[in-house]
């Protein structure tokens, strides 16, 4: 009897072509154990490492399935967002029904400031439309080739990628990454770079005006503490056309701000009108 293989997985780290979404859709027992965990509690973040370590024995290597109305191939084994998406059908759903609700249908314009592998990109970008625009900025260079296949696979052409990190200045940053969690790659100073990898920093002033768009409906930012440093500036020195009407910025590493840019956000017009676990919400006025 022949034994199955499964097919190659490509990475950041070689120049194999990946395959063609579809060529790891789960199999019936890992979809099996995926529905179970969407319909019930098991979906919940302190079952979601058993689950993928259950799924990865039945079959090893990403799964190709919809989020949200996109086509994602989850490496789910080492990334807790990718992990939540895959298990959780309403993951983050708070944060993508406020983004959704002030970002216009026809012609909205959404920036998503640490991308990740686009698990707020590829949402806005199907609600948006192929007339609407999506800025998605993803440093790491394996995140963003999943980011990537993540836009081709969905079709999305009204997505534009930024290979870069968003930063005070324009000019390079170093980035570390939890091995145990790709997606929680964070900056770090110089003397403290370890396993650091350097990567092109940009304004956020910078990279919309080279996107090309002159206003801007909603902005999610989540970069690991790097927030203030990535919006005071901004607010700052950008036309006020460009601030967004409604923003998502994560909080749960604010101890590491070196300024409060909620605050400054409040000083300059914008409204808190909700928080979740991860997220502050913010309108302006």
């Amino acid at each position: 009897m022949t034994t199955p293989t499964n097919p190659p997985v490509a990475t950041a780290a070689n120049d194999l072509t990946p395959p063609a979404f579809g060529a790891f859709a789960p199999s019936a027992a890992q979809q099996t154990v995926i529905g179970l965990a969407q319909r019930t509690r098991l979906k919940r973040g302190a079952f979601r490492p058993m689950l993928s370590r259950l799924v990865t024995l039945l079959r090893a290597g990403p799964v190709d399935v919809q989020y949200q109305g996109a086509s994602f191939r989850f490496y789910h084994q080492a990334s807790a967002t990718e992990r939540g998406a895959l298990f959780n059908p309403d993951y983050n759903i708070e944060e993508l029904d406020f983004l959704r609700a002030h970002t216009p249908v026809v012609g909205g314009v959404f920036a998503d400031i640490g991308a990740n592998v686009g698990t707020y990109t590829m949402p806005l970008a199907r609600h948006v439309g192929a007339n609407g625009r999506v800025i998605a900025v993803e440093p790491h260079p394996i995140t963003h080739a999943r980011l990537t296949f993540n836009r081709d696979a969905s079709r999305f052409t009204q997505v534009v990628l930024v290979a870069a990190a968003a930063g005070p200045s324009d000019g390079e940053l170093m980035i570390e990454t939890d091995g145990d969690n790709l997606g929680a790659s964070h900056i770090v100073a110089g003397d403290r770079a370890g396993n650091a990898i350097r990567v092109p920093s940009l304004r956020l002033q910078r990279i919309l005006d080279e996107a090309g768009v002159g206003h801007v409906d909603a902005l999610k930012i989540d970069v690991e503490g790097f927030e203030d440093r990535v919006l005071t500036g901004f607010f700052k020195e950008a036309p006020q056309s460009l601030w967004p009407r409604a923003v998502v910025i994560e909080h749960l590493s604010r101890d590491e701000w070196q300024s409060d840019c909620i605050a400054d956000m409040i000083s300059r017009g914008y409204a808190e009108t909700g928080k979740t676990r991860s997220n502050t919400l913010l309108v302006r006025k």
